[in-house]
């Protein structure tokens, strides 16, 4: 079974080795075919401390980390500069 993964942007790095990652999903409506997209907001294990709000990165899925983290950063794709 393949490991998923999604890239979606950093939204909040309050707590500590956890992010918050906004992930897009776009889809045409199945009646009326217009793009629709809907976020999901993933808890991110981030072992290092080194992402920040606005950066894009690559999750993938791992084992259960805590009760709401199930996620892992994989590699940041751009940084903002803080």
């Amino acid at each position: 079974m393949a490991i998923k993964e999604r890239l979606g942007v950093v939204v909040s790095d309050k707590m500590d080795k956890t992010v918050v990652v906004a992930v897009e999903n776009r889809f045409p409506h199945p009646v009326y075919k217009k793009t629709v997209s809907r976020t999901k907001r993933y808890k991110v294990h981030d072992e290092t401390n080194r992402c920040h709000v606005g950066d894009r990165v690559l999750i993938s899925e791992t084992r259960p980390l805590s009760r709401h983290k199930t996620w892992t950063v994989a590699e940041i794709i751009s940084s903002t500069k803080h």
